[in-house]
């Protein structure tokens, strides 16, 4: 009987379950893979890339908000019949050239280590075929084929991680629309549309990220978020490595959920205590795709790079945003971008992956420096070039046993403390060129 008790005893942390309360769900660790992981692509297709125009916030600026947008009024009344509708476009978006090999190759090549898809935005227009959203789906109209599936089968197979965006909330949706007037004190929409698809694309297609969004209008007990969150946890096939984030009703963002976005292209000044992510677009104007986008809108490598290195060095994930075209393709110079990324974190991932903030997150002396730190090994990326060959970092404490390499290069580099046992100057070699103006030094040995 006591061998019985002591077994019980053993299982009963694996065997604890989440009660729909965030209280509960808070409590819930990070799976591990999500924070080693650093790197993700975001990915926002839909309807709303065949106007291409404005954002993907397209339809509720020409037909949502008041007064309209007079862009996307003028836009309409120019290249299309009067008549013609948002729900028009659908059959437009073709995805004629959508190869998912090709995108998982590209993501691969940038050093991501997940990718995240738009499964239905604000839209409500989902990219798999859902059975509670007729003919506004990407099976019965548009591509006719299942986005969700074909690319989370080709992202898989290079052994990334798959995720799913999804809005909780629809713009035009009657069901939605009806709980609103009636100050979502009826369930409408959250009953008939949005708890089916989410428990549909979690049994149907296993995703390890929920990456919610749209949920400002409503308290979390409106949308149910708790119930959802408990059984994702409890009894889901992804409960024991899902991750999720913390856009699950007002008032959540930054204070419930998984992982932290707290607000789109979120910078904190100082270390957070809990887990975070920034989420960022290479198009600085638009998560979708824009027709009419300008290079000088774009964020360039460098500037890609230094945000990758900051984000990390407190303690963030890195979600880096691109919008295909409604024919499938993705534009080649996002494709230039995150090959770009890649090349460079082929050399300096070492200080990237599965690292944790350092004692001292950041150093700003004559260039720049960045810390992160790998058991006994701390990392000093530096993102601008130093003036001379001889460069400071102060923070460090050295010891006689302290070593200085760079990545990419294995030969230890010379180096002499400023301080006795605290500080050190480098001597630098000839910096190798990398289009992404950031090069790691590798610090064995220092405090």
């Amino acid at each position: 009987m006591a061998a019985v008790f002591l077994l019980l005893a053993f299982a009963s942390p694996a065997a604890a379950r989440y009660t729909a309360n965030w209280t509960s769900l808070d409590a819930r660790p990070l799976p591990s893979w999500y924070d080693e992981a650093k790197v993700g692509i975001f990915v926002h297709w839909g309807v709303f890339s065949v106007p291409g125009f404005g954002s993907e916030w397209f339809w509720w600026h020409w037909q949502g908000q008041q007064p309209p947008d007079p862009k996307c009024v003028s836009y309409m009344s120019k290249n299309y019949p009067p008549g013609f509708s948002y729900p028009d476009f659908a059959p437009q978006f073709h995805a004629q050239f959508f190869n998912p090999e090709e995108w998982a190759d590209i993501f691969k090549a940038s050093g991501a280590k997940y990718v995240v898809l738009t499964s239905k935005h604000h839209e409500g227009f989902t990219n798999w075929g859902s059975p509670y959203s007729w003919n506004w789906n990407s099976v019965d109209n548009g591509p006719k084929r299942d986005l969700v599936e074909d690319l989370g089968d080709a992202v898989r197979n290079r052994s990334l991680h798959y995720g799913l965006y999804n809005s909780l909330y629809e713009w035009f949706n009657p069901l939605y629309l009806e709980d609103k007037k009636n100050g979502f004190k009826t369930q409408q929409f959250v009953m008939q549309k949005l708890l089916p698809e989410l428990y549909n694309i979690v049994v149907r297609y296993r995703p390890e990220v929920i990456w919610s969004d749209g949920d400002w209008e409503a308290p979390d007990t409106y949308w149910n978020s708790t119930q959802f969150l408990a059984w994702l946890y409890n009894d889901s096939p992804v409960k024991d490595t899902v991750v999720t984030n913390d856009r699950w009703g007002q008032g959540t963002a930054c204070k419930h959920g998984g992982f932290y976005n707290c607000q789109d292209k979120y910078t904190p000044g100082q270390l957070p205590k809990h887990k975070w992510e920034k989420c960022t677009s290479v198009d600085t104007l638009s998560w979708g795709y824009r027709r009419n986008m300008k290079f000088k809108e774009l964020m360039d490598l460098p500037a890609i790079i230094d945000d990758l290195v900051s984000t990390v060095a407190l303690g963030g994930n890195y979600l880096l945003n691109v919008g295909p075209t409604a024919d499938g393709t993705i534009p080649s110079v996002f494709e230039e971008r995150l090959r770009g990324l890649g090349a460079w974190l082929e050399t300096n991932g070492e200080a990237i992956y599965a690292t944790k903030p350092w004692r001292v997150q950041m150093e700003n002396g004559t260039v720049p420096v960045w810390y992160t730190s790998k058991g006994a090994t701390v990392y000093a990326i530096v993102t601008a070039k130093p003036p001379t060959t001889i460069l400071k970092l102060l923070i460090p404490q050295t010891s006689a046993t302290t070593k200085v390499t760079l990545l990419g290069r294995p030969s230890p580099l010379p180096w002499a403390p400023v301080y006795p046992n605290a500080g050190l100057s480098v001597l630098l070699p000839e910096l190798p060129f990398t289009p992404g103006q950031a090069w790691t030094l590798k610090l064995d040995n220092v405090q």
